[in-house]
């Protein structure tokens, strides 16, 4: 059994930080299970690779007997974190947060073993009494709240916070006192949030927690955090296929970070960096879909990528082929998601194929006939066959 300073030493090892220095080990030597904490606000449908990281550390935290307090921040989400924010979030509404919220155990599930967590809402204690908010809002200062850099940034510059956004960081500080958490992780970009929550525990007469913060995953862009707003991510839920190529589109630069935070190894430096990638992508997908569905995403890639062959199997779509012809960019927003917009800039590439034909922005109207049983390609990795309703 491992003491308390190795046990410390081997769930810190990966950190940017563990704060108060100290402070996990000593709670580590309490010698009873942690109540450990992360918050995941359900604002987009999936989880992607850039979670996984915080849900690895987790899950070893897990292995090690200590109780998991996953919290989905349904509540929290109706305001959405302002963190790294350089304007006001646009709100979601109820329904669209209910929606994500369904999904996101089940993703997390492909980390975490989620029979063994504890799942909170922290909507059970955040529709709060007026006579509650006010003894919490009675915690912080405003200037304490502007001192984040975000927050600080904004200000001077005069773009508008509003108060909303200001409760933000209160809020999750709450879940904390609600959940008596004793160690909360996050990313870096979560830090001014998570040690908030300690002084807000302070101010309830509560233990203050420990707070682990994690590096944040670039995307695969190789520069910018991973983020669905930005098209640079890997979401758990996605086609193995499409996994794998999109993890070989990383620049080889940003792979030794992949390979540490995802997979905890490090990169070898006697491998050539595409077989280092494909190795990494074989490792994703099958972390996240099992070892045949990665053997299959391997010989996908092969076939579709690399020999310029159509997949064995294809997804059909079928469309409405009534009288006159059928508007292109519609057809390929339906078939692969995106806009309109997105599949004209597409065509105009020169990305989109029919039966290996390619097309351009002349080919904006095509007619049905020309569509029925045609397999539809955009890129080089999605295709789809078109059947006429």
């Amino acid at each position: 059994m491992c003491s308390p300073a190795d046990d410390a030493v081997f769930l810190t090892r990966d950190t940017v930080d563990a704060l108060p220095v100290g402070g996990l080990e000593r709670r580590l030597a309490e010698g009873r299970p942690l109540r450990v904490k992360l918050g995941l606000d359900p604002t987009a449908p999936d989880i992607h690779l850039g979670h996984t990281v915080v849900l690895r550390k987790l899950r070893e935290f897990q292995e090690r007997g200590h109780v998991i307090v996953l919290i989905v921040g349904d509540y929290t989400a109706r305001v959405g974190d302002p963190s790294g924010r350089s304007s006001t979030r646009p709100r979601l509404s109820g329904a669209e947060i209910d929606a994500n919220a369904r999904t996101y155990v089940a993703q997390a599930g492909k980390v975490l073993d989620v029979q063994a967590i504890e799942l909170r809402h922290n909507s059970q204690w955040l529709d709060m009494a007026m006579e509650d908010l006010f003894r919490l809002a009675a915690t912080t200062t405003v200037a304490q709240l502007l001192e984040r850099e975000d927050f600080a940034r904004r200000y001077a510059e005069r773009e508008p916070i509003s108060v909303l956004e200001l409760l933000y960081p209160l809020m999750q500080a709450y879940d904390s006192v609600a959940v008596r958490s004793d160690v909360e992780l996050g990313g870096t970009d979560q830090t001014f949030n998570l040690l908030l929550g300690r002084e807000v525990q302070r101010a309830y007469g509560q233990p203050q927690q420990c707070v682990v913060t994690m590096p944040i995953l670039t995307g695969t862009d190789g520069v910018r955090k991973m983020s669905k707003s930005l098209d640079n991510h890997i979401g758990v839920t996605e086609a193995p296929e499409e996994a794998y190529g999109r993890t070989l589109s990383l620049p080889d630069a940003a792979m030794a970070g992949w390979y540490e935070l995802l997979l905890g190894r490090p990169l070898g430096g006697e491998v050539r960096p595409r077989d280092a990638k494909h190795a990494l992508a074989r490792a994703l997908v099958e972390m996240l879909h099992g070892a045949v569905a990665a053997r299959e995403a391997a010989a996908h890639f092969d076939r579709v990528v690399v020999q310029g062959r159509a997949p064995q199997e294809i997804e059909e779509l079928t469309f409405a082929g009534g009288p006159g012809t059928v508007h292109l960019p519609a057809l390929i927003a339906e078939a692969f998601g995106g806009s309109r917009g997105e599949a004209r800039r597409l065509l105009a590439q020169g990305g989109v194929r029919l039966d290996g034909q390619s097309l351009g922005s002349a080919d904006q109207d095509v007619a049905p006939e020309r569509l029925d049983g045609a397999v539809l390609q955009a890129g080089r990795r999605r295709f789809r066959r078109l059947r006429r309703a």
